[in-house]
């Protein structure tokens, strides 16, 4: 007999094996229950003394909670029981015992402390909610690569080692590489933009690693980004570009995962597009009397918008030249206050920064004095120099992290849920 899967029981007749883990058990003395689930659902199974056979009613109470089994019984119609049908088991098989007590409580009104039970992730993603959170982020990858790939994209893989820092700054994990000294990458934007100055749109899930000593609920030191690069484009292209990715994923999650969001109780909206420029967000925040720094917005002006824009993704474009990376495109134009301007922008979603990008230098003479600008030796950028003096186009790009996505949509407290297993300042295991 061939395994069934929990969510397919209730469409059959007769005699099913099921494969789970025990989700919880009862004992009415002359009835005892199992209730077992699986990555699709769950269902009551039934001992019934005197019907059921004497090994397996005792065994029935001596199986530990979250103990992978196998059982063998006869489908039953049940008003009682949950999805009107029930299991009279015939046989039970122990597959693998969860040793007790459990470390950390995994039902579905757990209040085990998020640090015990990342400490523990094995057994937390036997919580409903735990994979509820995932398979909606595996949607999300999902939709990605189906809206990238509809967009004419092409995907690709891009290395993670690297000689010099890929962003400028100086929090980067340094390695030893053979005789050399390497760095893990802080982007793949060097890479990203050398393909798109030949293959025009190109897309990846990227991991990337930044040696921050922060300790907050929403930054991480190993990270997946979506990143999307297309050359003949400007900053507001790639723009347009992005927020009609969001936009196709939430619609994704929306028709796919109806009933994680249920469980995770999020009220969910495909998001509407809005655009301002850096200085407009100034004059607003203003007028609400939120701070703003110079170049800069604030955790609460990035709330702010938020709350001026609900469940919209605003663009702050036009952005103050001096807060950008080196290998961000100048504007031949100045703000009110006299400060250059630049082809970067921001997208803020859900009150939290969701996404940085914009058009990119590829004027090598250029990119060499924004180099020195920022304090870096252009001769550690050779190669990505060089790159750009054989007939590469202008091109945009930016990049979204899965995480942080996954966190806003979701409302999570902390960045950590939507990790399987994150890695921060204090974390390195599991």
């Amino acid at each position: 007999m061939e395994r069934t899967q929990i969510k397919d029981v209730f469409a059959k007749k007769g005699e099913v094996e099921l494969q789970g883990w025990v989700h919880d058990t009862r004992d009415l003395s002359k009835i005892r229950f199992l209730v077992l689930k699986d990555v699709t659902g769950r269902i009551q199974t039934i001992g019934i003394k005197g019907e059921t056979s004497e090994e397996v009613f005792d065994l029935m109470d001596k199986v530990p909670r979250e103990s992978a089994v196998k059982i063998i019984g006869e489908l039953k119609d049940s008003k009682q029981a949950p999805g009107g049908k029930e299991v009279l088991i015939k046989e039970l098989e122990i597959i693998a015992e969860a040793e007790q007590p459990l470390p950390i409580d995994v039902s579905d009104h757990s209040k085990t402390e998020l640090p015990k039970r990342l400490d523990n992730r094995f057994l937390d993603l036997h919580r409903e909610r735990t994979q509820a959170i995932f398979k909606i982020q595996s949607t999300m990858m999902q939709a990605y690569r189906e809206f990238m790939i509809q967009e004419g994209a092409v995907e690709a893989v891009f290395p993670s080692i690297i000689g010099s820092s890929s962003e400028g700054g100086t929090e980067t994990f340094k390695m030893k590489y053979f005789e050399k000294t390497a760095f893990l990458s802080q982007s793949c934007q060097l890479y990203k933009q050398m393909l798109a100055c030949s293959m025009e749109k190109v897309f990846t899930i990227f991991s990337v690693w930044r040696a921050e000593k922060h300790n907050t609920i929403r930054h991480l030191n190993e990270a997946r980004q979506f990143d999307y690069e297309e050359g003949f484009a400007d900053e507001f292209k790639v723009m347009k570009v992005m927020g009609e990715c969001v936009q196709y994923i939430v619609k994704k999650i929306l028709e796919e995962r109806k009933s994680e969001l249920e469980l995770l109780d999020v009220k969910l909206k495909v998001p509407k597009i809005k655009y301002l420029t850096f200085e407009e967000v100034d004059e607003l925040m203003k007028k609400n009397k939120t701070p703003m720094e110079k170049y800069d917005l604030t955790n609460e002006a990035e709330g702010k918008l938020d709350d001026l824009f609900p469940d919209t993704i605003v663009f702050v474009h036009d952005w103050p030249l001096a807060k950008k990376p080196f290998y961000i495109m100048p504007k031949d134009k100045k703000d009110s206050k006299g400060n250059q301007l630049s082809c970067g922008f921001d997208a803020i979603y859900k009150g939290i920064e969701l996404s940085s990008g914009g058009q990119r230098i590829h004027i090598p003479d250029l990119l060499v004095e924004r180099l020195k600008v920022n304090n870096l030796n252009p001769k550690d950028f050779k190669g990505y120099i060089d790159s750009f003096r054989y007939g590469a186009p202008p091109h945009a790009g930016w990049g979204m992290g899965l995480e942080r996505l996954t966190m806003m949509v979701l409302g999570l407290k902390n960045i950590r849920e939507g990790v399987l297993f994150p890695r921060d300042r204090d974390r390195l295991t599991p």
